[in-house]
């Protein structure tokens, strides 16, 4: 049965460890904050590494979801780091959201160690992570795929090979450019809704119901209906630090992207009114306040 390391038990890391043990794999658990990984390992039965290099060097197959692209090359390497303690002909899976150039980046290192390396960004909330129903976008060779595959599988609904790597990091921003469009329509939409004598709930439900209904939708329904009181799934601070990934990757291929600018501009605006910390749907919260009275 495939060995596999989980790098990073945030949020969404978390989540993904339950998915993990819950489909019987050998689970070997590391965070940079160890207490918060210690945690985890108790709750779910997993081993726990004191450093990267040491959870990578027990895994057939090392999983990581990370907060950034310093992150990545922090965990990545330096004598601590996975490819330091990689076994030959493991593979390391980044899942996070990252600039497409950070993996590739990395690339050299990993094949003088004899390591296979996937970007493999994810599409979905923290709830479709536990459910084992998020979208994989994977870049990199397909045998490398291939032998990851079973550390994959119980966390995802599809798969999708998308090309060498790093194409998987491009089209997770490319996936997100869309994501963070729709939250802004749906803050503006449901706040011009209220304006108008609407009940929230109400006029949620009716555009949920409308043809812009995406999944999305759906399953930030409690964020946007009833922000007080629903967890922050994923903050301001990382959707500005998203959206000004898409933008440095816009740049560089010479996309014009003016409603994703528009969409960093917001977000940035409600980080400073609202606290980095809140949900990205507070852009509705912003948007409330800034409403002519």
């Amino acid at each position: 049965m495939t060995a596999v390391a989980l790098v990073g038990t945030g949020r969404m890391g978390s989540a993904m460890a339950r998915s993990l043990t819950r489909a019987g794999l050998p689970l070997i658990v590391h965070n940079r904050t160890r207490a918060r990984a210690a945690a985890l390992a108790e709750e779910v039965g997993a081993r726990l590494a004191t450093s990267a290099a040491e959870a990578a060097s027990q895994a057939d197959v090392v999983l990581t979801m990370l907060a950034d692209d310093a992150a990545v090359i922090a965990v990545y390497g330096g004598s601590d780091g996975l490819l330091a303690g990689a076994r030959k002909g493991s593979v390391l899976v980044d899942l996070s959201t990252v600039t497409p150039d950070t993996l590739r980046g990395l690339e050299p290192a990993a094949g003088s160690a004899g390591v296979g390396l996937l970007d493999a960004p994810v599409s979905g909330s923290i709830a479709l992570a536990e459910a084992g129903q998020l979208t994989l976008m994977v870049g990199g060779a397909a045998d490398d795929l291939e032998y990851a595959r079973s550390a994959l599988e119980p966390l995802a609904k599809a798969i999708v090979h998308v090309g060498p790597l790093g194409s998987g990091a491009a089209m997770k921003l490319a996936v997100n450019t869309v994501i963070f469009g729709l939250n802004e329509a749906l803050a503006e939409g449901l706040v011009l809704a209220e304006s108008a004598g609407i009940d929230r709930s109400l006029a949620y439900g009716v555009i949920a119901e409308s043809a812009a209904g995406a999944p999305f939708v759906g399953y930030k329904r409690a964020a946007f209906v009833e922000p007080e009181s629903t967890p922050t799934a994923f903050a301001l601070d990382l959707a500005e630090k998203d959206l000004r990934l898409i933008a440095t990757l816009a740049a560089s291929l010479g996309v014009p992207m003016p409603q994703a600018r528009t969409n960093l501009d917001v977000v940035r605006a409600a980080a400073v009114a609202l606290g980095g910390g809140a949900d990205f749907a507070a852009v509705a919260g912003h948007l409330r306040s800034m409403r002519e009275h």
